[in-house]
């Protein structure tokens, strides 16, 4: 098994279970250092200060916050650690919630806990209490000095934290003019929806490719072996002579097929997510 990222407990009531954290999503994208073009060096990036000009050891280094432009309050250690949370390293679950009753923006990464040695009988117990309950936990526990909320809740047979935001972290909706919906025209609408209607299908992650990585990945590979090679771009027709919106959407409802698409009826025995969000694959 790979190594936990954090070792500590769950708690709800008064029953903690210990528990380990460990990542629930992987990073395949690419990942590159600049070169120098001249000798294909790596290129050292140092720390310089803007008044002097001169570079700056880790050890001269302190951190500011800069409450005015160009004017900055220094914190010391001692600062952090007088603003710090007693450091518990316990996931505190304080509600239990409706999954339907949580806007998608809160969520944020996933993660597994797994039992530790001695728990796996009450771990059991509190997620099939979550499952048959439907609700989602709602908790907090601190991760590298932070606190954080999160949505502890379960998939398959995996409990899964997920780190949420704090509510003033989203930015108000208010702060944009968006369209009324007296500018929507009944005939335009019925169209549209018939092109959604058209387009309907089951939710299947493994259908949705990374197709930038892929093709990445391709010349990448070509370069070790000292080929080169050409990647067709995908033919994307322009029709500037559609102008009317109306005639854009029969367009896309006939590129389509113009009929609904089937549904694969589910699976006897499963039951659908009370949130319809996107499920991070493992």
């Amino acid at each position: 098994m790979a190594r936990p990222l954090w070792k500590g407990s769950i708690s709800f009531g008064l029953v903690n279970i210990p528990i380990e954290l460990h990542t629930a999503v992987r990073n395949h994208r690419p990942k590159f250092r600049m070169l120098h073009a001249k000798d294909k060096s790596p290129v050292k990036f140092e720390r310089i200060c803007i008044r002097d000009g001169h570079p700056v050891a880790w050890e001269d280094l302190v951190k500011g916050y800069e409450y005015q432009k160009g004017h900055f309050v220094v914190l010391t250690k001692e600062d952090f650690q007088a603003a710090a949370l007693n450091k518990t390293r316990t996931v505190d679950i304080i509600d239990f919630v409706n999954a339907d009753e949580i806007d998608d923006r809160f969520f944020e990464t996933p993660y597994y806990l797994t039992p530790s040695k001695g728990g796996e009988r009450a771990y059991a117990l509190l997620r099939e209490a979550i499952r048959e309950s439907g609700r989602v936990g709602i908790a907090k526990f601190i991760l590298r000095d932070a606190q954080h909320l999160a949505a502890v809740e379960v998939i398959e047979n995996a409990i899964v934290l997920t780190m949420m935001r704090f509510a003033d972290e989203l930015v108000d909706t208010k702060q944009f003019d968006f369209p009324a919906i007296e500018g929507v025209r009944k005939p335009e609408l019925d169209m549209a929806k018939a092109l959604v209607n058209s387009l309907a299908a089951e939710w299947d992650p493994s259908k949705y490719t990374d197709e930038y990585r892929e093709n990445l990945m391709r010349v990448i590979k070509a370069k070790m072996k000292g080929k080169h090679i050409e990647i067709e771009p995908a033919a994307e027709p322009r029709q500037a002579e559609v102008v009317d919106l109306m005639e854009r959407l029969r367009r896309s409802l006939q590129q389509s097929g113009g009929k609904p698409r089937a549904s694969t009826p589910a699976r006897a025995g499963k039951k659908a997510p009370a949130k319809k969000r996107p499920r991070h694959a493992a």
